[in-house]
């Protein structure tokens, strides 16, 4: 490779991967706090096209309800023949009907009719208009420019250099870095199907698919910032997910060392030993091995035109596939919160030790944690509507994301693949990580709000 061609090479690792940092991890000072500079440009464009925002949330949540039912009861020829298409709309039954409860739902708020416990300020009104018309804009953003830190190398620097943290410190191989950089820069849904191919092709053990599963296929930091915001608290986001972090690293180090995840067995899915690890190659140092699998993957064809048309691609997909998912199970979340006492029932267990912890609102606190299992972003939509201490906010923010373990999409993914994790076994894992993640949470946040 000439010099010029070379220096071109580390030029397109480098320039997108810098604009990725920047817009989506630097701190900038912004309205007397810290914050990222995706955040600031999401909530200037918020400003300027927030009476509009709700109509569109509708407009959305509507179409895809309506075109999914379509899809699934038709099979239209033109639907099955285009990709794109039927990836949008040709979903598993579960996912259709939940998108036409949502649609349903959002008709009613919007048009104002049907029952109260649907249509009141403090569920279904509340969900279309301050929760689900605020994130679409983050989405949209994050989702269109998030091949920033994907694309061009980024993932394959920091993988490489956490390789060696991963074998040391969670006993893992050091591929495992890989998974947990791709679900903490992108999708933990990929890193899930990450997990899943390679304990299929014998590279990890039952325990180590299973450890990695449940331990590292973390909350993006995308999502990170809609969770952060939902809860009022953006301008605390780089604490705050520095928070998440650390205590991901606190309970990845706890939990494979007790059961059920110490139970596990090294037996592979191939019948063989490990596949091979990939370490570095002789004559590389760990440096250089980093930057040559960065220039790599910057290198592979990843064009102008082809991230135009994944960013359009990603954002569709997420926003006609959550606007009317969240508007269905946020709904009938709050209403469950609002009017039956069954998430006090279910969280009376963590009351003592919140209790114990000096955690202000402490019983309404203890309704998020239970209900983070069915999906990772209704406690902080209940923290929003309930919740006045800036301290527990936070505290159910974290613990919302390092819970992990939620069934809408993590948790369904894990029990569908051929990784051999039971419900109950989840179960059991997702009250291990609320438990050290209260503690944990509690203590840092209580330093970090000191200190701001």
């Amino acid at each position: 490779m000439s010099d010029s061609n070379k220096n071109q090479s580390v030029l397109r690792f480098i320039i997108p991967s810098l604009i990725g940092v920047a817009l989506f991890m630097l701190p900038i000072p912004y309205e007397g706090g810290l914050s990222i500079l995706l955040a600031v440009l999401v909530k200037t464009v918020n400003g300027v096209i927030s009476p509009a925002l709700p109509h569109i949330a509708f407009v959305v949540a509507l179409t895809s309800g309506l075109l999914t039912l379509l899809v699934k009861i038709f099979r239209p020829a033109f639907v099955k023949n285009n990709n794109n298409l039927k990836g949008l709309f040709d979903v598993p039954w579960v996912w259709a009907v939940l998108r036409a409860i949502g649609a349903a739902f959002a008709a009613m708020v919007y048009f104002k009719f049907g029952p109260e416990q649907i249509t009141s300020d403090a569920t279904g009104t509340f969900i279309l208009y301050d929760l689900v018309s605020p994130i679409m804009t983050t989405v949209v953003f994050a989702g269109g420019l998030l091949p920033l830190l994907l694309e061009f190398g980024l993932l394959e620097f920091v993988g490489t250099f956490l390789s060696v943290i991963f074998r040391k410190i969670f006993t893992l191989p050091g591929r495992a870095a890989v998974d947990c950089v791709t679900s903490w820069l992108g999708d933990a849904q990929v890193a899930v199907l990450l997990t899943a191919n390679q304990y299929e092709h014998g590279y990890y053990s039952e325990r180590e698919a299973v450890v990695i599963a449940t331990t590292f296929s973390a909350v993006s930091i995308a999502f990170s910032l809609v969770v952060i915001e939902q809860v009022k608290m953006g301008n605390m986001f780089i604490p705050f997910y520095l928070t998440v972090c650390l205590v991901g690293v606190i309970c990845a180090i706890i939990l494979p060392r007790i059961p059920p995840l110490s139970l596990r067995k090294d037996r592979y899915y191939t019948g063989t030993g490990g596949a091979g690890e990939g370490d570095i190659p002789a004559g590389y140092s760990l440096p250089r091995w980093a930057v040559k699998r960065a220039i790599e993957k910057a290198n592979s064809g990843y064009t102008l035109k082809k991230f135009g048309n994944e960013s359009v691609k990603t954002v569709f997909s997420v926003i006609f596939s959550l606007t009317p998912v969240i508007m269905a199970i946020a709904t009938c979340a709050l209403m469950v919160s609002e009017y039956t006492p069954i998430l006090g029932w279910l969280g009376k267990p963590f009351l003592p030790l919140l209790k114990l912890l000096g955690l202000p609102e402490a019983e309404i606190a203890s309704k998020t944690m239970v209900v983070g299992f069915t999906d990772m972003f209704i406690p902080s939509v209940i923290a929003s509507a309930e919740v006045t201490s800036q301290l527990t906010r936070f505290v159910i923010a974290t613990v919302s994301i390092t819970q992990l373990l939620y069934m809408s999409e993590n948790g369904a993914m894990i029990l569908s693949s051929k990784i051999p994790a039971n419900i109950g076994e989840m179960f059991l894992i997702f009250l291990e990580r609320t438990i050290v993640s209260i503690i944990a949470t509690t203590l840092i946040a209580r330093f970090i709000l000191h200190l701001v």
